[in-house]
């Protein structure tokens, strides 16, 4: 009423104001209420090892998700082959090269794998029944070790016996020699070869008690069947 004397306006006027007044009022207090805080529920803890699902971009809508790797694991390697060996043959043999071949295989399996040995070569001082090992050499037709003087004496052994095998000599026996010797295997024998490489050859046989991988014990069983 103080408003319709103080101005002059009309009742019309009048309500169409009290009407703008009320739609602010309306309208503040939705903006207010819209922009209230909420709470926010915390997301849920995965667990270690739970096999994290990855949605492929490519796949169609509603096919099963591929499961990655779960975070944190590494991805298992590719199964290795096992159960075989890679050794080279070389020398006096039909197809000399890398024969791939069972775990545990002997000697006259690579050179069975390797065609066969070739005629006239002379394979005396190879064991045929050695074991094999993994990333090993074979050499055939090599010369071999001279016998020790008056090794073909045949006064020691009754008529007909076999006479004692010669020492091998240690400056002249190949990689493969080496190894028929007994608890000589290809890291020793290798060790045997540097040794005589770097020092210029052996003088006695004592000077095997040098070499890395050769005590006491080892020496007593390699002294009578080795020589210079």
């Amino acid at each position: 009423m103080w408003v319709r004397l103080r101005w002059g306006l009309a009742p019309r006027t009048l309500a169409a104001l009290a009407l703008v007044l009320l739609a602010a009022v309306g309208l503040a207090g939705f903006h207010f209420w819209s922009v209230r805080p909420q709470a926010v529920d915390a997301p849920d803890t995965v667990e270690a090892g739970a096999t994290e699902v990855v949605e492929d971009p490519l796949r169609p809508r509603g096919a099963d998700p591929v499961p990655g790797p779960a975070a944190g694991v590494p991805p298992s390697p590719s199964p290795e082959p096992a159960g075989r060996i890679i050794v080279d043959v070389s020398g006096k043999v039909h197809r000399p090269g890398v024969q791939r071949l069972p775990a545990g295989s002997r000697v006259a399996d690579a050179l069975r794998a390797a065609g066969g040995v070739r005629a006239g070569a002379d394979v005396t001082g190879l064991n045929r029944a050695r074991i094999l090992l993994d990333g090993e050499q074979v050499v055939v037709g090599l010369p071999q070790a001279q016998p020790a003087p008056g090794a073909a004496d045949g006064s020691a052994g009754a008529p007909g016996a076999a006479g004692p095998a010669a020492p091998l000599s240690l400056n002249t026996a190949t990689k493969e020699q080496l190894e028929t010797l007994p608890g000589v295997g290809p890291v020793l024998a290798q060790h045997i070869i540097d040794h005589r490489t770097e020092s210029g050859g052996f003088r006695s046989v004592d000077e095997l008690r040098q070499v890395n991988g050769i005590g006491d014990r080892r020496f007593a069983d390699l002294q009578p069947l080795v020589q210079p």
